[in-house]
């Protein structure tokens, strides 16, 4: 892959997270996503997957590796929000608390490492 392919496909993540995680995530997915009983979770997780497809094809990928990736990357998505939330209810913290702050931080940390590992992989899955 070439690097302005790289570096195109770093951007795409980028953009695609900032739209999913603070464009498209209405109050209702915001309250679901501490609960497994709850579709806004899902819904959170499966609009971060189905906004990667561009980006995946972008990447070079054809279809069944590009939904491999996007199913992975679905499953991993809710498990950082999840533990995000929950850790979230034990603490009880604001943000205006450097703790919010750094759970925050954290959390989007796991995403980007997430589409690092992604990128990676359909390095390799060409």
């Amino acid at each position: 892959m070439q690097t302005e392919t790289l570096i195109l496909v770093l951007v795409c993540f980028q953009l695609k997270h900032y739209v999913a995680d603070y464009l498209f995530q209405p109050a209702w997915m915001l309250r679901g996503k501490g609960s497994v009983r709850s579709p806004g979770g899902y819904a959170h997780a499966g609009l971060h997957a189905i906004c990667s497809l561009p980006v995946l094809a972008i990447a070079g990928l054809v279809a069944v590796p590009m939904l491999l990736l996007a199913a992975a990357e679905f499953v991993v998505h809710y498990a950082i929000d999840y533990g995000k939330s929950a850790l979230s209810g034990r603490v009880h913290c604001g943000p205006t608390t450097q703790l919010y702050w750094a759970m925050h931080g954290g959390d989007q940390l796991l995403h980007q490492l997430t589409y690092i590992a992604m990128l990676y992989a359909a390095i390799t899955l060409r």
